[in-house]
């Protein structure tokens, strides 16, 4: 009687600890769902790619491609490792489609339902080869940043049913942004890596080409039906490449072989479009976007066009911004942040025409336009 009394007593002290299991489970359940539930809404954005878009992650890295400290940030939240002086093009998209920013995967606090927010694999140096950008340190490469979201769909998959999983993932956009790592920290640096003895310029370009849509195809198979592939902007036009070229001048050879890419990338949407009913690829025109603003700087309101904002060497472009250097003040009249990124201001018009775009911005559609589906 005694040992079944002191039995009783055992199941009665697990019991609260049960029920608050039960409780949470029930809460990311109903808070899951409920983000489901907006039938014509993204529910989250789920992002891979490098510096451009990186929100963090290198942060947590040993890397020495890192952006978290000032001046990084001056114009937004202050430095949280996005390689620019405000948000990136993925927080402008973000908000554009009324969702949160992605958290930064690497970041331990990005776990439990805060990951049914979205999530951010980007990571700086990081490049479609796993190779590139090595001389960096650790980074993210694209399928190592596949790798993650795979754990992330393990941890989704203890607190959402596979039904309601299936059609969330579905209606999630993905933004994936690589290859200029590829090119600056790798072919274009045959000092460190022998690909350009090893490859012409179109062979390349076909073998990155290879790579992504080997990925591309994996995170396809994990559920994601939306995708935004960025093509490659006009690498020799960014200061870092210019303080190479004559004065005024981009460094033609950088961007005459980005052709093979781009184009390919196109040609590779046609084709996932094609053999994928039920989904959606859609090409954005980074060269072209980017191209319009270095010809019309005055129509979009730059006046600075050849350096960074903050920086060392010439053009402000040989070394990038250093901690607690002192940026430039006009900075919404510049087009690059730094040696290689892009000021919030140029972002703002590369999501703009991201997000409300022509065919010739967003092939086939633009990024309002896949919301909708």
């Amino acid at each position: 009687m005694m040992m079944m009394m002191m039995k009783k007593k055992k199941m009665v002290k697990k019991q609260p600890l049960q029920s608050a299991t039960v409780l949470l489970l029930l809460l990311l359940s109903l808070q899951f769902s409920s983000r489901v539930a907006r039938s014509q809404r993204v529910p989250a954005m789920f992002v891979f790619g490098d510096s451009l878009v990186d929100d963090g992650n290198n942060n947590f890295l040993n890397s020495i491609a890192k952006s978290n400290y000032y001046p990084y940030g001056i114009d937004f939240r202050g430095p949280t490792g996005r390689f620019t002086n405000g948000r990136t093009v993925v927080d402008l998209l973000a908000e554009l489609l009324e969702v949160s920013y992605p958290q930064p995967y690497a970041d331990p606090g990005t776990t439990g339902a805060k990951i049914f927010s979205g999530v951010n694999y980007a990571s700086a140096a990081a490049g479609i080869l796993d190779e590139t950008g090595q001389n960096y340190g650790q980074r993210f490469s694209l399928s190592q940043q596949v790798l993650n979201f795979e754990t992330t769909m393990g941890q989704m998959r203890t607190m959402a049913n596979g039904t309601a999983l299936s059609r969330y993932l579905a209606k999630s956009i993905v933004i994936m942004v690589f290859g200029s790592n590829d090119y600056l920290n790798n072919y274009l640096m045959p000092s460190l890596y022998p690909s350009s003895y090893n490859y012409n310029p179109p062979d390349f370009a076909n073998l990155l080409l290879n790579h992504y849509a080997r990925q591309i195809l994996a995170l396809y198979g994990l559920g994601l039906r939306k995708f935004y592939l960025a093509g490659i902007g006009p690498l020799g036009c960014m200061p870092n490449q210019r303080a190479l070229a004559p004065p005024g001048r981009c460094l033609d050879y950088d961007n005459e072989i980005l052709g093979t890419f781009n184009e390919g990338l196109r040609a590779l949407v046609n084709q996932l479009n094609g053999n994928h009913p039920g989904s959606i690829f859609v090409y954005g025109n980074s060269y072209g976007v980017f191209g319009d603003i270095l010809n019309n700087p005055a129509m979009y309101g730059f006046n600075v066009l050849d350096r960074g904002c903050c920086g060392l060497g010439r053009n402000l472009g040989q070394i990038t911004c250093m901690p607690m250097q002192m940026p430039c003040m006009n900075r919404k009249e510049h087009v690059f942040s730094d040696a290689f990124h892009p000021t919030e201001a140029a972002n703002n018009i590369l999501s703009q025409r991201a997000f409300y775009g022509p065919p010739s911005d967003c092939y086939p559609i633009n990024v309002q336009q896949m919301a909708l589906i």
